[in-house]
């Protein structure tokens, strides 16, 4: 296995040491069915009806999809086919709240006994990957012959700068991620399960070891604090020395990656009879006053996190991020709500945002040398402006993980991942129209 590959990034871990802060409860909240991979939850209730805390909204429509629940207790007050804030077509659900926060009653722990019972408890939770991918968790479990499973990786590596979710879901929810941990071993029978946290998080790094002492098969491995160790791909490179091939998946080289957040999800469903209904999300930035990290309803409005925050002591953001400096998503607005994939909040002044004057490519190499998948996208760029799907394929373009490590080392401050989305698209479109021809030929 060669050296650990990617960028060293400002850690800014401000929140590292803070305990997570309970949210009041919000006045209402908006929920969208999807809020994961595949199809959207198919919504359950009607505008008027009381709900509860843990009350099933939204079920599951197929094998890659998740449960929504109510995350507040309260009165369904309209069903909306259509995202408001952006105007996609995307169902969501506004509950209004009585600020009682009453549990359903039928909420019960889980029985599980076997592999399918702990499937289907995993289904009914909601978990889907809280470490920003979001794909239904039951789905990525459902392997079918877990004999080739060699590794289950705890991804609790948290590189994105500012993010402190998962390190303080180790320390506060420490016998939960155990609990979780415990619960793979047991159904899924894995080899060897290896809890992956980077060295810049000492207090997570002592509880795991503490609480793990003594646990067979089951190691803590303490990694470089480098970006983006965190991505699954690379995880499983620097851990295990596997090499996940284009188009292949982790299980394919015997390996499943499971955020720490969505393991101690689980346990807590198991244990509790508890869905996935709320989220510590930390929230931080510049801009804001008093960052902190938060506990709070899915569905409330990011606005009530950073006024829970102390605000913004020198006015309006210039830019909300959902997600990290390097791969965040700037959102337009602060009514957007918190999701099942939430887990950090950035507001940055416009003084914190430089202006960046995109130059020529000197072919320094930098994007090269700093990709941790091993890509050329200097390469890339140029196939992509000429057009040619061809080398883009043969540069492997499907390979990129869009982690942001060959624009951030880019002097010329090239826009390269936009490029590298684009030319997938690209491809994807070239490759579709070439299938087309192929079967129209066959007809003929």
């Amino acid at each position: 296995m060669g050296k650990i590959r990617g960028i060293a990034v400002p850690h800014n871990k401000t929140t590292q040491s803070s305990n997570v802060s309970i949210l009041p409860v919000p006045a209402q909240v908006h929920i969208p069915m999807l809020m994961h991979n595949g199809a959207p939850a198919r919504p359950i209730v009607c505008v008027g009806d009381v709900v509860k805390v843990g009350q099933l909204i939204g079920e599951a429509d197929g094998f890659v999809s998740s449960p929504v629940h109510a995350s507040v207790s309260g009165t369904v007050k309209s069903i909306d086919e259509y995202d408001k804030l952006t105007g996609r077509k995307a169902v969501s659900i506004t509950i209004a709240s009585d600020g009682k926060q009453d549990l359903y009653e039928e909420l019960t722990p889980a029985n599980v006994t076997n592999l399918q019972e702990f499937l289907a408890a995993v289904r009914n939770s909601g978990v889907v990957g809280l470490g920003g991918a979001g794909y239904p968790t039951a789905a990525k479990l459902t392997v079918k012959e877990t004999k080739k499973l060699d590794y289950i990786l705890i991804n609790a590596a948290e590189c994105e700068p500012y993010a402190n979710s998962d390190n303080r879901t180790m320390i506060e929810g420490a016998q939960y991620v155990y609990e979780g941990v415990e619960l793979l071993r047991r159904f899924l029978q894995p080899g060897k399960i290896i809890i992956c946290i980077e060295d810049n998080k000492p207090e997570a790094i002592d509880k795991m070891e503490g609480i793990f002492t003594g646990v067979q098969d089951v190691q803590i491995r303490v990694l470089p604090s480098r970006y983006p160790t965190g991505e699954r791909k690379v995880l499983v490179y620097n851990v295990t020395g596997r090499i996940v091939p284009e188009g292949a998946r982790l299980i394919d080289v015997g390996c499943l990656v499971i955020n720490c957040s969505t393991t101690a999800a689980i346990a807590r469903f198991v244990k509790l009879g508890i869905p996935l209904v709320q989220k510590v999300v930390t929230v931080d930035g510049p801009a804001v006053k008093t960052p902190k990290n938060v506990l709070a309803p899915i569905g409330t409005p990011i606005r009530e996190l950073f006024e829970f925050c102390g605000g913004f002591p020198h006015g309006e953001p210039a830019k909300i991020l959902a997600g990290g400096p390097m791969t965040g998503i700037a959102l337009p607005t602060l009514d957007m709500p918190v999701v099942k994939i939430t887990s950090l909040l950035l507001a940055f002044r416009s003084t914190d945002i430089p202006a960046l004057k995109e130059t020529a490519c000197i072919n320094c190499g930098r994007c090269v040398r700093n990709c941790p998948i091993r890509l050329m996208p200097s390469s890339i760029e140029t196939a992509f402006n000429l057009k040619k799907p061809g080398l883009l394929s043969w540069y492997k373009v499907n390979m990129c993980i869009e982690c942001g490590c060959c624009a951030y080392s880019c002097p010329a401050r090239r826009p390269l991942v936009q490029v590298m989305q684009l030319s997938k698209k690209m491809l994807k479109a070239y490759k579709s129209a070439k299938k087309s021809a192929s079967e129209r030929g066959a007809i003929g």
